[in-house]
């Protein structure tokens, strides 16, 4: 799994590429958790394009940050997910706190800066 951040005004993007999994969660968390202290973003915008796998440990790392981000006035949407990984955070519930773009979506860019 690798994750490669950028920022654009008060967004935070973060590519995450490979598969997030119990093997590389919790490396995806520290990066993400650094990258929020650092950057103070408004909008955590996840590109999911290249992730062809997650389960529940993943899944609980996009909770964790969903929910910080949330108390601290922000917020996070997913953008461009494949197609088994759309299907579990449809399946978890994460698709109902979690705004999901498909790949000819805005995304984050509908937030403006």
């Amino acid at each position: 799994m690798q994750v490669f951040f950028s920022q654009e005004g008060s967004k935070l993007w973060a590519r995450v590429r490979g598969e997030v999994d119990l093997k590389s969660a919790d490396a995806l968390r520290r990066e993400l958790e650094a990258s929020l202290d650092h950057a103070r973003p408004r909008i955590l915008c996840l590109d999911f394009g290249g992730v062809t796998f997650i389960d529940s440990t993943g899944l609980g790392v996009i909770l964790g940050r969903y929910r910080r981000l949330a108390r601290e006035g922000g917020k996070m949407v997913i953008y461009h997910p494949q197609p088994q990984v759309r299907r579990l955070l449809e399946i978890s519930g994460l698709a109902r706190l979690v705004e999901i773009y498909p790949p000819e979506g805005e995304g984050c860019k509908a937030y403006g800066d």
